[in-house]
């Protein structure tokens, strides 16, 4: 089986062959369809995230199904699935509290599979990890049955691979915000990929101002498309200053940090009116810290908080996504705008870290 392989930070990804076991309890094999090309997996090949190598990234995207393990009950061959990248036990506090994006068994294995052990070996019979369990640059992948989500025939295989993560971490760190209400004016930094996801998730509850900032003029008026009514090139003008405008000197009710950096967050808390919602939801690199003004967050009543994969279950925000999808209230397909085979996965990473790619890039395998 081929797949792209991060051997060494720092170093290009390499297309090898590599040996994979059958499905073992609890677990199916996937054909994969299509793997997205996202910041997060850039950040492991640069360093700023860790995860043990050699490992195959790849943690956004589809699959069909092709064999199930043992004990398999809710899949078989010829489904076809969105991928997770959060595996949940559904036995650990967070799993049984609603909150199975936070379990503790899938985070305590990490890139193993749940029995401790790996299902990818080099020729050489050296274990290959696996990015979330399921590690989708790869023509199949050998994963837990938690981490599909079936689909219906409505919704395209290019589609359930946004959702997968972007999609999902974009409109679920809007819609299942415990303050999310219609009519919200909300100020969104970074229009990539979960930024333009997050530009459709306050389109779905008709907020009242989507303003969109970005260093990007291509990103941004690209961001129109998806709902957004204002847009920001914040290096030319003041962000803060323009949203203040915008709001009659009050702020936005909500803003998100889809970037992740010290910047893009302490701005998200500059912007929000008395009482407001600042939103982390991009990953920042490892060690970074923003500054946070303590007598504002107590005199304005602010509140910060992050969100991680959607806030909440992952499959429960896929359900919402797909029945908005049937329903035409999202556009996920135009937020495609590049695809790539598998031996030009480390030129899409490039274009990627070059701001080239606007929208999302995916692999088509």
């Amino acid at each position: 089986m081929k797949a792209a392989v991060l051997n060494q930070i720092n170093k290009p990804l390499e297309i090898e062959n590599l040996i994979q076991e059958d499905p073992k309890h609890g677990e199916v094999k996937i054909k994969v369809n299509y793997a997205g090309i996202c910041a997060s997996d850039l950040h492991i090949m640069k360093g700023t995230a860790s995860l043990p190598i050699p490992a195959v990234l790849g943690h956004e995207g589809s699959g069909t199904v092709v064999e199930v393990g043992p004990n398999v009950t809710n899949l078989k061959p010829g489904d076809k699935c969105i991928m997770s990248f959060v595996s949940n036990c559904g036995h650990c506090t967070y799993c049984r509290t609603g909150n199975p994006n936070l379990c503790s068994e899938n985070l305590r294995i990490g890139s193993k599979l749940f029995d401790n052990t790996f299902r990818l070996k080099k020729q050489n019979n050296k274990e290959v990890y696996q990015m979330g369990k399921i590690g989708l640059f790869s023509e199949y992948s050998v994963c837990p049955q938690q981490a599909c989500y079936p689909i219906p025939d409505e919704i395209s295989l290019e589609t359930a691979a946004l959702i997968g993560c972007c999609a999902t971490t974009g409109i679920g760190a809007i819609v299942n915000h415990p303050n999310a209400t219609t009519g919200l004016s909300i100020a969104i930094f970074g229009i990539g990929g979960v930024g333009i996801s997050a530009i459709q998730g306050a389109k779905l509850l008709n907020s009242s101002k989507i303003i969109a900032v970005d260093i990007d003029n291509k990103k941004l008026q690209f961001s129109k498309k998806f709902g957004a009514t204002h847009t920001i090139n914040a290096k030319e003008e003041r962000p803060i200053s323009k949203i203040l405008d915008l709001t009659n000197g009050e702020g936005v009710d909500m803003a998100l940090d889809t970037f992740g950096s010290n910047d893009t967050t302490e701005s998200t808390l500059s912007c929000i009116r008395r009482g407001g919602d600042a939103v982390i939801v991009g990953l920042a690199s490892e060690g970074e810290f923003a500054k946070v003004d303590m007598v504002s967050m107590v005199r304005k009543q602010l509140t910060i908080s992050g969100s991680y994969y959607g806030t909440t279950s992952s499959h429960e925000t896929f359900r919402k996504i797909v029945n908005a999808s049937i329903n035409n209230q999202l556009d996920l397909e135009k937020l495609v705008t590049e695809k790539f085979p598998l031996k030009k996965i480390n030129q899409a990473f490039e274009n990627l870290q070059n701001g080239k790619i606007v929208g999302r890039g995916i692999l088509e395998l």
